[in-house]
């Protein structure tokens, strides 16, 4: 598990809130780990979280996060590869972190499983999250802005909605 850093973590919410980008948002936050950013978004005013893992470790860690925060009930936790998701059957979000282990080009995936798989809602904001030296282009989403934190890049994307 390799937590977002508090620095990059602010950087992250400053951004979003000035755009007013969290208040009663449907949140995404695939690969979870500790469930920093989804709770993070949740104590900031977002309507609902669901938080993906596929490491038993990692969401239990997150379960117990969301339980001290008393976020349950504006929670739901699903063990599942966010580059394999299921069909949704709930509301869409608006929000997506994607945070997944630096180097091993999972990012794309993940975009096209929440895609295909009816999670994401038209013009959908994409936090993601890699190592600074790699790079994610991807043909449905728009890179709005991009930061580099020491070894951390930080790309701003919207889903462009098919039409």
């Amino acid at each position: 598990i390799r937590p977002t850093s508090d620095k990059i973590r602010q950087a992250i919410f400053n951004s979003l809130r000035a755009q007013g980008l969290i208040e009663d948002t449907i949140i995404i936050d695939a690969f979870c780990g500790t469930g920093a950013l989804g709770l993070e978004a949740l104590s900031q005013g977002a309507k609902f979280c669901t938080f993906f893992d596929k490491y038993r470790p990692s969401l239990q860690l997150c379960e117990d996060n969301i339980t001290a925060l008393r976020e349950e009930g504006r929670s739901k936790i699903l063990l599942q590869d966010a580059t394999k998701l299921k069909l949704n059957n709930f509301d869409k979000a608006s929000l997506i972190f994607l945070d997944p282990p630096y180097k091993k080009n999972l990012i794309p995936q993940a975009i096209d499983s929440l895609i295909e798989n009816n999670w994401v809602a038209d013009d959908a904001i994409f936090i993601l999250e890699m190592d600074s030296s790699e790079s994610t282009n991807h043909e449905k989403i728009q890179n709005e802005n991009e930061k580099i934190y020491g070894d951390t890049k930080i790309i701003f994307g919207r889903y462009k909605t098919p039409e």
